[in-house]
């Protein structure tokens, strides 16, 4: 049951994922188009100072879901209403506090931007974005974590995906009636607020549970544990953006933008691969079956670095020639960035392969064990960052960001081997090492692809076809041999899968 449920969870959020990356650049691209880059810059690096309330969270949603595992597992009715009744109060709290923080916000930030834009039409931007993060927080964000920790992700992405096709048709629609930008984020930010009102909904009338039961007493555990993982998270998905705007320009933080979305949409496929697995983990450690984790966790470390090597070197090849046909007639900032580029697909790598070790860890509870080298993620990442911006420019803020992924990478493979999977680390380093020959192979080999101009979206898919061919070939190829058992099994899973599907 528990794999059947990952299964679907792993492909309706890959469904959002794929829904996620057209939404992500087919927006980004009306707004340069219809009102120039710096105004894309503008809605992007509001964006990510509005998600600075994210740090309010104090890291308490996965500590949320981790209390929720065992509960759900005993079907303990009142102590799954505790948490929930805890959960909700405490992010009530936050979306209060997080109008104070807009209302800061929206009246220093317009003095710390591009004077290009009057102080009235930066300000009111900035509330307008505001509305679908107020909502997630106010209405849905206790749900949506519960629906995880019920291994339910898939009604969450079913929900996602509706809201971001109606979005784009209303953008679309409203572009070609040449609205302005603020028209087009309102109105967008309205459909977003759909979600959370949705999952609310659906969690009340369909899973039986009821806050009614809780008592108004109760107090989450190890609830400050997880501070330390959310700032390193919220710092890796933001502060480059941040430092941009406000040692660069908007025109760089554009730029920027545009790399982030091919390997934001990247990262997005990726987690579709562990969206909803720390569940059955969790609930694994829960029922205290050690044995069965071990074994599942290997198959799936190498079903997981198989997918994510195959997906991240074709991009590490393919985003300077996608990014320059994307941008293309674009001429108020220069976005062909090869190095900055392969920096950042690089870091980013580097945090896909931490996922397996980093949800199963947080899955366990190990909030305060791992809370130090949090905190060396994040303030290598600011530091690093902020000193290497002035000399090396948008290529500066990717090395920060390389160097604090590798050190945080390094810390969860170390201690999800050592605490919570009770093996040799060396598991671990030496399916990374294959990852790396696999990597510089495929780079290798891909300059002996036959010659392609790549001047058009037709003459670029022909290019990815033949690098993510030859990306299969070689990883498979190598995969099967070391790993013959793990793939022997991951068929039998699959096949045991389909043969109680077919007969339902």
């Amino acid at each position: 049951m528990r794999s059947k449920k990952a299964i679907i969870n792993i492909i309706t959020t890959l469904c959002l994922q794929i829904v996620t990356i057209i939404y992500g650049f087919i927006i980004p691209k009306i707004i340069i188009t219809s009102f120039g880059s710096n105004v894309n810059g503008l809605v992007s690096s509001i964006t990510q100072f509005l998600a600075y309330i994210a740090l309010l969270e104090s890291g308490i949603g996965p500590v949320i879901k981790a209390s929720l595992y065992k509960p759900i597992a005993n079907k303990d009715k009142k102590e799954i209403a505790n948490v929930l009744k805890a959960s909700e109060k405490f992010f009530k709290t936050i979306s209060y506090i997080f109008i104070v923080y807009l209302l800061i916000l929206a009246f220093i930030y317009p003095l710390i931007v591009s004077t290009e834009f009057s102080y009235v039409f930066t300000l009111s931007l900035v509330i307008i974005i505001s509305i679908s993060t107020f909502a997630e927080y106010y209405f849905g964000m206790t749900y949506k974590l519960y629906l995880q920790a019920e291994q339910k992700t898939y009604i969450i992405s079913i929900i996602q995906i509706i809201t971001y096709i109606l979005s784009v048709i209303i953008i679309v629609i409203l572009t070609k009636l040449k609205c302005s930008i603020h028209l087009i984020k309102l109105i967008s930010g309205f459909i977003f607020v759909l979600r959370p009102v949705m999952q609310n909904i659906y969690v009340k009338k369909k899973c039986q549970t009821s806050i009614n039961l809780a008592n108004n007493n109760y107090r989450l555990k190890n609830k400050w544990d997880g501070l330390a993982q959310h700032i390193a998270a919220v710092i890796h998905g933001n502060t480059d953006i941040t430092i941009l705007t406000i040692f660069s320009s908007l025109a760089e933080v554009s730029v920027y933008s545009i790399y982030y979305l091919v390997v934001k949409g990247v990262n997005s496929i990726i987690q579709a691969f562990t969206g909803g697995i720390d569940a059955p983990f969790g609930d694994m450690i829960a029922k205290k079956e050690q044995e069965n984790l071990n074994r599942k966790f290997n198959i799936y470390e190498v079903f997981y670095f198989t997918i994510a090597t195959i997906v991240y070197t074709c991009t590490i090849i393919l985003i300077v020639p996608f990014v320059s046909i994307y941008t293309k007639g674009i001429t108020d900032a220069n976005y062909i960035r090869p190095t900055f580029g392969i920096l950042l697909v690089l870091s980013e790598f580097m945090w896909a392969i931490r996922l397996p070790y980093s949800s199963i860890t947080l899955a366990a509870g190990h909030f305060k064990e791992t809370k130090k080298g949090a905190w060396v993620e994040a303030i290598t990442n600011i530091v690093l960052s902020i000193i290497l911006v002035f000399k090396y420019g948008i290529v500066g803020v990717a090395i920060g960001t390389l160097i604090a992924m590798l050190i945080r990478t390094i810390e969860f493979v170390y201690h999800t081997n050592k605490y919570i999977l009770n093996r040799n680390i060396f598991e671990s380093v030496k399916k990374i090492i294959v990852i790396i020959i696999e990597v510089l192979l495929i780079v290798f080999l891909s300059k002996y692809l036959p010659n392609i101009n790549v001047i058009s979206y037709l003459t670029w898919m022909k290019y990815a076809l033949l690098v993510g061919i030859l990306s299969v070939v070689i990883v498979l190829s190598i995969n099967v041999i070391i790993y013959k058992k793990e793939f022997k099994e991951m068929r039998n899973i699959f096949k045991n899968l389909f043969k109680k599907g077919a007969k339902k």
